[in-house]
């Protein structure tokens, strides 16, 4: 029983993504947001539950993969999708409406535009297919993993309710910086471009120097800047990425 327990943990990463795409659907992205980052909490630690009880297994490593495309992959597509149509219509699409009138302008209003937020999960599950059978990635990443790709996208919805102004409302909700991003979190998905991966396998700072100062950066420019904080980190975790050496 305790070698099924990072099998757990990485199973309620996939039920928090199942959890998040059903309010990501309904439109609520805040409360799909908090679920998302559940589940990359538990994405976090499962890796590290493996390592430290010798649990790791193919099983676990595909049940991970799984839920990273659940959690990391369709969950911010949908919040994407969902973001652009707020862009572009103004509301958020609804799938199901029993008042006539507002089927009426559901259907009139109907745009294929937010559905180009729908490649993330396809950029998500490709990457996720590649990471299975590359044996280069055990200590770094090739690519953006997609948990920080989800982190980047869930944050959009976060700075728009609770550090809006007009100039982050023109930005965030202009359709062609949501496409301009998305394609860019495609690419930056499957980019041939080592990342260091931020799961420990040890806990001394010599071999784990750019973790931990990483992680301090982190922790203060949200408790200062709260979400805007997020895009600015992905941005600093690329180029730390590039330019520090010991990795």
């Amino acid at each position: 029983m305790i070698k099924q327990i990072p099998n757990i943990i990485t199973s309620l990463n996939l039920l928090c993504g199942c959890v998040a795409i059903l309010f990501a659907v309904s439109g609520d992205l805040i409360t799909t947001s908090i679920f998302v980052f559940s589940g990359i909490f538990f994405d976090f630690f499962d890796g590290l539950a493996a390592r430290l009880l010798k649990a790791q297994s193919a099983l676990g490593l595909q049940l991970d993969s799984l839920a990273d495309m659940i959690t990391s992959g369709v969950a911010p597509a949908v919040v994407m999708l969902q973001m652009l149509s707020l862009a572009s219509t103004g509301t958020y699409i609804e799938l199901y409406s029993e008042n006539t009138e507002s089927m009426a302008w559901i259907a009139a209003n109907f745009s294929l535009l937010p559905f180009t937020g729908l490649l993330i999960a396809v950029a998500s599950g490709y990457r996720l297919a590649k990471f299975n059978i590359d044996t280069r990635q055990t200590n770094s990443f090739i690519g953006l993993p997609t948990p920080a790709n989800a982190m980047l996208i869930l944050s959009l919805p976060l700075i728009l309710q609770y550090q809006n102004s007009e100039l982050v409302e023109s930005i965030v909700l202009n359709k062609w910086i949501l496409i301009g991003l998305t394609v860019v979190s495609c690419i930056l998905l499957n980019i041939e471009v080592s990342l260091f991966s931020l799961k420990f396998k040890t806990w001394d700072f010599k071999s784990n120097a750019i973790r931990y100062v990483f992680l301090l950066i982190s922790v203060v420019c949200i408790v200062l800047l709260k979400f805007i904080a997020i895009p600015a980190l992905l941005l600093l975790y690329i180029l730390m990425s590039l330019f520090w050496k010991n990795k």
